[in-house]
């Protein structure tokens, strides 16, 4: 398994407005894709951020399945034309669990 961390900084003030288009539209769509492992926002540290975990079987998985959402019309009208507005910027890290990792 690989576990990819997700962090995107919203402008300030739209942080409830993006979590909310995320649960109500984004999240119903992208688990057609991807397994959600946990999704957090921040109040300490640095602010106006959501950060997410997803699970893949491999690379090879991830790739296939980014590449199905990508090409989702319904992905890519609904949900992304309205979040991209409301995001600084984004960071994608890929995972790979230790042999003593609670989660593998």
């Amino acid at each position: 398994m690989i576990y990819e961390m997700r962090t995107y900084s919203i402008k300030v003030g739209k942080t409830q407005e993006y979590l909310k288009l995320f649960e109500e539209i984004g999240l119903p769509l992208i688990t057609k894709y991807a397994k959600l492992v946990g999704y957090w926002y921040t109040e300490i540290g640095e602010l106006n951020q959501v950060i997410h975990v997803w699970e893949y079987e491999s690379l090879d998985t991830r790739a296939e399945r980014r590449r199905a959402l990508y090409n989702d019309q319904d992905w890519l009208e609904n949900f992304i034309s309205i979040a991209l507005p409301l995001l600084e910027k984004q960071e994608s890290k890929i995972l790979h669990a230790t042999n003593f990792s609670p989660i593998r």
